[in-house]
């Protein structure tokens, strides 16, 4: 499935570096999706459908298409707001679903000029060379990634648990970062660039291509509590190994939230 991938990725990553957003459509307070993530979107489902018929697709705008054992899952801009301002650290973001588990994945960066690829059991790489995540060991010397602040609804009461970590991070880590890309984030982090990728949250579309990739390049991968991180999990922790006991007694002590409903994938 790798070529396919690939070749519906290059095809979305044309259209952005070619095309305007267009109009503006909201999608709650403070959240929009543009006029060309509906067009990628639907440019590669139509591909990919008819590349591989038999696996089911999910796509950030347009919901759940088709059912079975395996399931493409795309989200066509990640960081939309990002590409609207013309910043470029946005990406396209593919994955593939066996089940619960992320068995591959591709993520193009068009205006970064680099393409990160992963298949279970194959490595990682950014554009054709193998990446490794790093050997940082000390909090204190590690860059971190946390995911966006919420916006919408409830967004006061999700992000007092994301304004917690990050004033943990702040004391404890090297340094923080915020891109605005999950799906960069975590290609960063099996590129060894960060050592920690925080995401309080999990949609599919975010994360499949890029837990994909961190896996292959050595990262684990998981949950709230540690456990295996899937589809299902309430938040998306990635972390260099050497990190991952100090990183999760960290976030374990800011308080909970769940700004996503693991059954409601459309």
């Amino acid at each position: 499935m790798l070529p396919v991938a690939e070749e519906a990725v290059a095809r979305a990553a044309e259209m952005m570096r070619h095309r305007s957003p267009g109009a503006l459509t909201a999608k709650g307070e403070r959240d929009f999706a543009s006029q060309l993530d509906y067009e990628i979107e639907r440019e590669v489902r139509a591909f990919l459908q008819a590349a591989t018929p038999e696996i089911g697709f999910l796509g950030e705008e347009d919901g759940l298409q088709g059912t079975g054992e395996m399931q493409w899952v795309l989200d066509p801009i990640d960081g939309t707001a990002n590409f609207v301002r013309g910043i470029p650290l946005c990406a396209v973001s593919l994955g593939l679903l066996h089940g619960n588990d992320a068995v591959l994945g591709v993520i193009e960066v068009p205006f970064l000029g680099n393409r990160y690829v992963a298949a279970r059991g194959n490595g990682a790489t950014v554009d054709g060379k193998p990446i490794r995540v790093s050997d940082t060991s000390r909090l204190s010397d590690a860059v971190v990634a946390i995911g966006d602040y919420a916006v919408g609804l409830d967004a006061a009461s999700k992000n007092r648990a994301r304004l917690a970590l990050t004033a943990r991070l702040a004391e404890a880590a090297q340094r923080v970062r915020m891109t605005g890309t999950a799906a960069l984030d975590l290609a960063w982090l099996a590129e060894g660039r960060i050592d920690a990728a925080l995401t309080l949250s999990n949609h599919p579309w975010d994360m499949t291509g890029g837990t994909a990739i961190a896996r292959e390049a050595g990262a684990v991968v998981v949950d709230r509590n540690g456990s295996h991180h899937s589809p299902l999990s309430t938040v998306t922790l990635g972390i260099t190994p050497s990190l991952a006991k100090q990183v999760l007694m960290l976030v374990s002590a800011a308080p909970p939230e769940d700004d996503h409903d693991p059954t409601n994938l459309t």
